[in-house]
C-alpha cells in the first residue's frame, strides 16, 4: 500500500496511505459475510445474501466503512513500518479519498520519536548524598521488633501516657454523624498521636467503660477539615512490656543467638539499604543528567496528557490518604516544595524529564537489542505482587488479561539499559569521593545481597529495587 510521509514539526508527521480496491477486497467480502450472516431478509438463508442485495438494503456505503475500519490498523501499520517511524501516541485519522472500485485514502497525524543522539554514558555525571549509618538505625530497627513482640496486660485503672488503650469513638457535625465517623474496637497508645488532636488528652485518666466528649478538626474522609464534636469511650485499659534485649530476645526474632550477631547482622542490612538508597539518587541524577544532555523537542499534546494523568494520581492518591497538597507539604519530611505553584512546578518537570528519558532509553533499547530474558519477566512479577501484596501468579495473569505484556517487557529493556548507563556514569558524592554504582544488578538489587533466607531484617534491603523511570510513575511516593 502506497504511502508518503510529511514532517510536521520534529516530533510530529502526517502520513498520505493509500489502499487499492485489490487490497480492500478482502475486507469487502468479509464485511459481506458478517452482514450476511446476522440479517433476515425474505428470499434468503442468513449467509447466504448476495452482496447486490446488501447493497440494495443496508447501502454500499455501510459495507465500505466496515471494510475500510477493518483495513485501517493494518494499512496504518504498514505505513509506519514502510517509512521507518516510532509513534509516540495514537494516530488521528481523517479518511481523503473515496473513490468506489479504485482506491481509499486517508491521513494518520501521530506523534513520532524525534531525530536526536545519546551523549555516551562517560559523559554523564551525577552528584549523591554520602553514604551514612550509625548505630541509631540499629537501634530504632530493634525497637520496632521489641514493639512487635511486646506484651500487654489488662490493668482496671485510669489511663496514663504510655497505657495501650481500647477505644470506640463517634464525631459529629452539626449533631449528624458523618459518614466513616464512628469506629469500634480501636487501639491506640497515648501519646503518640497521629490519629486525632485532643485524644490524648480525652482519653488520659478514663478509666475503662467511661467516656469523654472533645472537639477536634477532621484529617480525613467527606468532613475532612471540618471542625467536629467527637465522643470517646474508653472500653479497656493495658500496659505494654517491652522485651529486654538480649540474647534470648536475638533468639526469638531472628537466626542467631546473641545479641551481638543479631545487631551485626542489622547493621550490615542499614548498610545495604544505605547503599540503594544512594544508588537510587545516583539514577535520578543520572537520568536528570541524561535528559539534559540530549536535546530533542517533546511533543506537546504527548507532554500535557503525561502531565494531567500524574496530576490526576497524585491527587486521587492524596484524597484516599485524606490528605490535601497543603497538609501533604505540611507534614512530609522529603518533600522540598514550599508551597503548591511549586509543588506542581516540580510535577510537571518531573513527566517531562521522565517521559523525554522514557524514549531517550527505548531507542537505546532498540538500537542495542537488548535481549529479553524468562528470568527477567519472572524477577519482575515477583517484585510486583511484593509491592502490591498480590502474587506472581496473580500478576502473570493481570498482565495478559489487560495485555500489559509489551509494556512490561518495555520497561524490563529500559530498566536493564538505564542500569547499564548508571554504571558507566561518573558519579559522586557530596564530598568528592567516587560512588561505586557497579553492585548494582539489572533488576536494581545489590550484586553482593544476601541471596539466601532473611536475617534479622536484612531482608529489607533487597526491597528497594532500582526502577528504570516510567510515564506512570508516582510523584508524591518517589520524588
Amino acid at each position: 500500500m502506497p504511502s508518503t510521509v510529511e514532517k510536521l514539526s520534529p516530533s510530529r508527521v502526517k502520513l498520505t496511505i493509500e489502499i487499492p480496491f485489490a487490497d480492500l477486497k478482502p475486507h469487502l467480502d468479509k464485511a459481506y459475510r458478517e452482514i450476511s450472516s446476522q440479517v433476515t431478509i425474505p428470499g434468503f438463508r442468513k449467509g447466504k445474501v448476495p452482496p447486490a442485495v446488501i447493497d440494495r438494503r443496508f447501502g454500499r456505503g455501510a459495507v465500505l466503512q466496515d471494510a475500510i475500519n477493518d483495513a485501517l490498523p493494518d494499512a496504518y501499520g504498514q505505513a509506519v513500518s514502510d517509512n521507518d517511524l516510532t509513534p509516540l501516541d495514537q494516530p488521528e485519522i481523517e479518511m481523503t479519498k473515496l473513490e468506489d472500485n479504485d482506491l481509499v485514502e486517508f491521513t494518520a497525524e501521530v506523534d513520532v520519536r524525534p531525530d536526536f543522539e545519546v551523549p555516551a554514558a562517560a559523559d554523564l555525571t551525577a552528584e549523591v548524598p554520602p553514604l551514612t549509618t550509625s548505630d541509631a538505625d540499629v537501634d530504632e530497627r530493634i525497637e520496632v521488633m521489641r514493639q512487635r513482640f511486646a506484651t500487654r496486660s489488662d490493668v482496671e485503672r485510669a489511663a496514663s501516657e504510655g497505657d495501650v488503650v481500647t477505644i470506640d469513638l463517634e464525631a459529629r457535625v452539626d449533631g449528624e454523624l458523618v459518614e466513616g465517623g464512628a469506629a469500634e474496637g480501636v487501639t491506640y497508645t497515648i501519646g503518640t498521636g497521629g490519629m486525632l488532636d485532643g485524644l490524648d488528652e480525652a482519653v488520659t485518666g478514663l478509666s475503662a467503660g467511661e467516656s469523654a466528649d472533645f472537639s477536634s478538626e477532621l484529617v480525613g474522609g467527606p468532613a475532612q477539615g471540618q471542625t467536629a464534636d467527637v465522643h470517646v469511650t474508653v472500653t479497656k485499659v493495658q500496659t505494654e512490656e517491652l522485651p529486654e534485649v538480649d540474647d534470648e530476645f536475638a533468639q526469638l526474632v531472628s537466626e542467631f543467638d546473641t545479641v551481638e550477631e543479631m545487631r551485626a547482622d542489622l547493621a550490615d542490612a542499614a548498610v545495604r539499604i544505605a547503599r540503594l538508597e544512594q544508588l537510587n539518587a545516583a539514577r535520578d541524577a543520572v537520568v536528570a543528567d541524561l535528559a539534559a544532555k540530549t536535546d530533542f523537542e517533546l511533543p506537546e499534546g504527548l507532554v500535557a496528557s503525561e502531565i494531567e494523568n500524574r496530576k490526576q494520581q497524585i491527587s486521587d492518591q492524596l484524597a484516599r490518604a485524606g490528605y490535601t497538597v497543603e497538609r501533604y507539604l505540611e507534614e512530609s519530611e522529603d518533600e522540598t516544595a514550599e508551597n503548591q505553584e511549586e509543588f506542581w512546578a516540580q510535577v510537571e518537570e518531573n513527566a517531562r524529564t521522565s517521559l523525554k528519558a522514557q524514549i531517550i532509553l527505548d531507542k537505546l533499547a532498540e538500537t542495542s537489542e537488548v535481549p529479553i530474558e524468562q528470568s527477567d519477566l519472572t524477577e519482575m512479577l515477583f517484585r510486583r505482587a511484593q509491592a502490591s501484596g498480590t502474587s506472581p501468579e496473580q500478576e502473570m495473569q493481570h498482565m495478559m488479561e489487560h495485555n500489559h505484556t509489551a509494556e512490561w517487557m518495555g520497561e524490563v529493556r529500559r530498566n536493564k539499559v538505564l542500569t547499564e548507563i548508571v554504571k558507566g556514569a561518573h558519579v559522586t558524592d557530596t564530598n568528592g569521593e567516587v560512588v561505586d554504582v557497579a553492585a548494582i544488578r539489572t533488576d536494581g538489587t545489590l550484586a553482593d545481597a544476601a541471596p539466601a533466607e532473611p536475617t534479622a531484617d536484612a531482608q529489607a534491603a533487597d526491597d528497594q529495587a532500582v526502577e528504570a523511570p516510567t510515564t506512570d510513575g508516582d510523584d508524591t511516593a518517589s520524588e
